[in-house]
Parts: structure tokens; C-alpha cells; sequence
């Protein structure tokens, strides 16, 4: 399964691609930040997101795309700005009819670190032990693109079954109905 792993944001979007299976070692793809500059007016700075990450999928051609939740902050404005780049991320892939999942910082924590707590150098220094890199990837935007990318494979398998016997209950009961 290869997973490209964005974790939005207007001045750096981190990207992240992700190849492997759960239980088994994964491997790291590529690994980067999509930048605009704070000063661009919105729809320029959305606009060089989406080049960005439409170079990401060209270049790595990810079955999935993994993409940060995004969760109610005090600022307003950093929380519209991430939503909006990750709005823009989610049509790059839907538009491409690859899958999109959404998983929350937390989740990404526990399922990397053990701990939805964790701290942003906790993720950095699991993410390099479990993709047996040299040193953690920089800016932390980075790091934590491949987090996401390494939450969906190990998180996929389960998802997946649960929706599927989900799927098979409704089927059931409609026709007890």
C-alpha cells in the first residue's frame, strides 16, 4: 500500500508517501513541505498548494491519501487557513478518484507513538525509528505528513473490516425488515 500523508497548512503543507503493510517494515517514499509565502493573497497561496501536491501525486502515484482532521482551535484564522489547504488536498485526490482518509492528530499520536498526547518531537523521533531514517524529517510539517501516511497503512486493514461487516449488518437487517 503506498499513502501519501498531508498534513495541511497555508505557509507549509506537509507531504509524506509511505509504502508497506501493516505488520511488516515500512518505507519511506519521499518526504517534503509544499510552501506558499504568508504575504501571497488566498487564492494565489491555495492555487500553489495544489500544484504542489498534484506534482506529489504525479511523481509518487499514492493509492490513498491520508489527510489530517482538522480540529477546532482558539484561532480562527490558522484553523481556516488548514482547513482550507486541506479542502484543497482532499479534491486533488478525489478529483483523481484516489481514496481520501481523514484521521485526527490524536489518533495519529497514539497509533505512531502509543500516546495521543504525544509531543511533536515524540512523533518526529518514532516516525525516523520506524522508517529507519538517519535523522527526523524538518520542518516537523514534514514529519508529521508521514505519521498520517504511516496511521492509515497500520489503520487501514481495521477500518476497512469494520466497515465492511457494517455494510453486511445493514444489509441484514434490510432484509429482516
Amino acid at each position: 500500500m503506498r499513502v501519501l500523508g498531508v498534513d495541511p497548512g497555508l505557509t507549509r503543507c506537509g507531504v509524506g508517501v509511505v509504502e508497506g503493510v501493516a505488520g511488516r517494515p515500512l518505507t519511506m517514499v519521499g518526504v517534503g513541505v509544499v510552501r506558499t509565502p504568508s504575504d501571497a493573497e488566498l487564492g494565489h497561496r491555495l492555487v500553489a498548494i495544489e500544484q504542489g501536491i498534484e506534482r506529489w501525486l504525479d511523481e509518487h502515484r499514492p493509492e490513498y491519501v491520508a489527510v489530517e482532521r482538522v480540529f477546532a482551535q482558539h484561532n480562527v484564522r490558522t484553523v481556516m487557513g488548514t482547513a482550507q489547504a486541506s479542502a484543497v488536498a482532499m479534491l486533488c485526490a478525489s478529483r483523481r478518484g484516489i481514496p481520501v482518509a481523514l484521521h485526527t492528530p490524536s489518533e495519529v499520536k497514539a497509533a505512531v507513538t502509543g500516546s495521543g498526547r504525544a509531543e511533536k518531537a515524540q512523533v518526529g523521533a518514532m516516525v525516523t525509528r520506524l522508517l529507519r531514517l538517519d535523522a527526523p524529517p524538518k520542518p516537523a510539517d514534514a514529519a508529521d505528513a508521514l505519521a498520517l501516511a504511516i496511521c492509515h497503512i497500520w489503520r487501514a486493514p481495521a477500518q476497512n473490516r469494520l466497515q465492511q461487516a457494517v455494510a453486511a449488518h445493514r444489509t441484514l437487517k434490510g432484509r429482516t425488515a
